[in-house]
């Protein structure tokens, strides 16, 4: 650790000055700039001793790895808001933010960064991983947690969010409740394809005493396409049987169900109600409304970049993981019993 006449020297002023500053003496009247010159040298130093709220965000370079799976559609532009929001918190933490879409390209530059962020869904080899952490002992993934054990993570809460559907649903009188979502993954050391909210619906549709034999459609991409097939499927499956309700794994997928039921001549709220998760734009604007959890982009963008920032300006060894709450928006597809 740096000691004070090294930070001294840095910063261009005497020990006892610097002493005083770091200790907070309350009869020491300097300039502001003076004061976060000091901070600033102390923590370019390494200098652990900081009180913890007289910390100063000192400028960085960071990456950010696009890991997202483009498919020109609606879930493009669920993480093309994120990185606007992402980019805006990263200015206002002084960080310089430059893109990447390949983790290779990431890696080879390694020395440019001080840490990245990553965003996207797309699951990572294990050797990769590695070769990343051998880069970079800082970095944040938003949405997914492909390595606890490596990096930081920031995720809405998708499991809960799955786990609070079932209790609104249930509480307004629906007992038989499908699921339809996409393909995905649950990562960390032992990676299994299941995204997490149909692992969720079915954990907790056992524990709560539902039947959803049958009732479970998930495969291909998160897209109004895929969604209108698994629509189409679920209706020839259940013709005679609808479901009460059905939970959606992201609204793009809604917005295909909504059409395959319309389709069909299957009304909604009358018929079957919905559920979404996400609340993306075009919920306001489907037919009905539709009811959807709102996974706040802003917010996830805001932690992570205060993860890292945090991370890099303590040093801290343990990484931190983090899950977001979600927030019901209600619309015509699902109005709750009061």
């Amino acid at each position: 650790m740096a000691t004070i006449r090294e930070i001294a020297e840095r910063a261009g002023f005497s020990p006892a000055t610097v002493s005083r500053i770091l200790n907070d003496d309350p009869s020491l009247s300097v300039k502001e700039a003076t004061r976060q010159k000091v901070l600033n040298a102390s923590l370019e130093l390494g200098y652990e001793n900081v009180p913890r709220y007289q910390r100063v965000t000192i400028p960085q370079d960071i990456a950010l790895l696009d890991n997202a799976v483009p498919d020109k559609g609606l879930q493009d532009m669920y993480f093309n808001e994120l990185k606007t929001s992402l980019y805006q918190h990263a200015e206002d933490e002084r960080m310089h933010v430059t893109e990447y879409r390949n983790v290779n390209d990431l890696i080879k530059n390694k020395g440019k960064y001080a840490g990245f962020i990553s965003i996207g869904p797309a699951p990572f080899e294990k050797a990769v991983l590695l070769r990343l952490h051998e880069a970079f002992q800082h970095g944040v993934f938003i949405d997914i947690n492909p390595a606890p054990d490596l990096f930081d993570s920031v995720q809405p809460d998708l499991e809960q969010t799955v786990l609070d559907a079932l209790d609104t649903l249930i509480a307004s009188g629906n007992r038989r409740i499908a699921f339809i979502g996409g393909v995905g993954n649950i990562m960390g050391d032992h990676e299994y394809p299941e995204d997490p909210r149909a692992f969720a619906f079915r954990n907790w549709a056992v524990r709560l005493g539902l039947d959803i034999n049958g009732l479970v459609l998930e495969e291909g991409p998160f897209t109004m396409e895929n969604g209108r097939a698994l629509g189409k499927r679920l209706i020839q499956m259940h013709s005679n049987d609808l479901p009460d309700a059905v939970v959606i794994a992201a609204d793009p997928i809604a917005v295909g169900v909504l059409q395959a039921f319309a389709s069909a001549g299957i009304l909604v709220p009358r018929d079957i109600r919905m559920v979404s998760i996400n609340n993306q734009e075009i919920a306001e604007y489907t037919s009905p409304a539709l009811s959807s959890y709102d996974i706040n982009k802003d917010e996830l963008a805001k932690a992570a970049v205060f993860m890292l920032s945090e991370a890099l300006s303590t040093r801290r060894s343990v990484n931190q993981h983090m899950r977001l709450s979600t927030k019901l928006v209600v619309r015509d597809s699902f109005v709750p019993s009061l």
